[in-house]
């Protein structure tokens, strides 16, 4: 693969051979290896401390990586990264936008930057100022703004050149449901157009309704790889999922779910539930109602569904995508 020239000839967008990241004696990235096509929206998943913020600064070219290559539209982010920089947008976990001037300004500076002209810069600001429904605050100073309207003028100053390649770590954490659902259209209307997405998030269920492929990191390694329907074909069927009225009885719940499938359950002490593999559904879900009826367990749920991501990441690793170490933050502030 070449690793100058503009990238437009390339059917991957961004290529991650081995990548490698030391911080002292800790390793955030240990050898990962990712490539993203053209026009797709690429998830990474993972508890906090993964790596997944790390990887995208590497590709973002805001960190050098210890060893390993990586290309973004062919052009190698270490040995050209301003090149690197004029095909990417990046909106990373926390909003970089400057408090005094109103969102407006914020965004058409970010516009001169790119070296448009004023008037296509404040076009591109009214448009994006819209599309985000920041227009009737968009000559308020952004120290007025809430979080979520920092958030999205953040995401929106990534947008200002029109990137071939966006970079989004975790870009809806601190917005409402409606506006969530009004980005992921969005994102949805730009990859529709060509735009290549890299997406870390912590909400399952965006991955689901963004990504055409998903990769799970943890410690630092992909643990597995592919479109959410295979992720969750992984665990063979479907699944019977109950929840006590007590907590207390999650423990027992486990117990008679084990005993009814013959399988190992997942106990999710956040969500208060157990789900185990149900390969015989009905059979399934008629003798472990009768069990919990005959051990006196309340239940607040009982049902049988199609995996779900939350369902392969428990799996997968064990633990929910809130879970994890403190190692993340220290990624980024290094």
């Amino acid at each position: 693969m070449e690793t100058s020239g503009n990238g437009s000839d390339h059917e991957v967008a961004v290529e991650v051979n081995n990548i490698v990241k030391h911080f002292g004696d800790v390793k955030a990235v240990d050898g990962v290896s990712i490539s993203v096509k053209q026009g797709e929206v690429f998830g990474l998943l993972g508890p906090n401390g993964a790596g997944k913020t790390t990887l995208v600064r590497i590709v973002a070219t805001l960190s050098k990586p210890t060893s390993g290559v990586c290309l973004v539209g062919g052009i190698d982010t270490v040995a050209n990264p301003m090149a690197v920089r004029s095909l990417i947008g990046l909106a990373g976990q926390a909003a970089a936008v400057d408090d005094l001037l109103t969102g407006r300004e914020n965004l058409e500076i970010v516009g001169r930057l790119y070296q448009l002209t004023t008037a296509e810069a404040r076009r591109r600001a009214d448009d994006i100022l819209e599309r985000l429904s920041l227009t009737e605050a968009a000559n308020r100073q952004v120290s007025t703004y809430s979080g979520g309207m920092r958030r999205r003028i953040d995401l929106g100053a990534s947008l200002v050149g029109r990137p071939r390649i966006l970079l989004l770590d975790e870009p809806t954490t601190g917005l409402d449901p409606r506006t969530r659902n009004e980005l992921w259209s969005f994102i949805q209307e730009l990859v529709d157009n060509g735009t290549t997405v890299l997406l870390t998030t912590q909400y399952l269920e965006e991955a689901d309704e963004l990504a055409n492929r998903l990769a799970v990191i943890d410690h630092g390694n992909i643990i597995a790889e592919g479109t959410p329907d295979q992720l969750k074909e992984q665990l063979g069927g479907d699944v019977l999922m109950a929840a006590p009225a007590d907590p207390d009885h999650l423990s027992v719940v486990a117990e008679v779910l084990a005993a009814v499938t013959g399988e190992t359950p997942r106990i999710d002490a956040k969500r208060h539930s157990v789900t185990v593999p149900a390969a015989d559904r009905i059979a399934a879900l008629l003798e472990a109602g009768q069990e919990f009826q005959n051990r006196g367990v309340a239940l607040r749920d009982l049902s049988i569904s199609r995996p779900s991501l939350d369902d392969v990441f428990l799996s997968i690793t064990g633990k929910s995508t809130e879970d994890g170490e403190d190692g993340e933050d220290q990624e980024v502030t290094q």
